[in-house]
């Protein structure tokens, strides 16, 4: 996969594909899960956003960490027939630990 290097703020998720059956082996159809916040791995982090006064943001996720984000605020992309997703730190919306 070829190296991205996310600016600023910017984070590189790997989405995770959630089970689309239920424990109980119901099938859950597409429109279930339309407004829920979506799940990733964060696989690259920026350098944190230049501040007013010269210094970097401290970025609050890290590679490794299992996130939840916004459905439509990360933008969609395509990497060696590999989809990801570059977010901005506000649209990350916790670490699942």
């Amino acid at each position: 996969m070829a190296n991205l290097k996310p600016l600023a703020d910017k984070v590189i998720l790997k989405p995770i594909k959630e089970d689309e059956v239920t424990k109980s082996g119901i099938v859950l159809p597409d429109t279930v899960d339309k407004e829920k916040p979506e799940k990733a791995e964060v696989i690259a982090v920026g350098p944190g956003k230049t501040l007013s006064n010269g210094q970097k943001s401290d970025m609050s996720v890290q590679v490794g960490d299992k996130v939840m984000f916004t459905k439509y605020g990360p933008t969609e992309v395509k990497v060696d027939d590999q989809e990801l997703l570059v977010a901005g730190i506000d649209d990350i919306l916790a670490i699942i630990e």
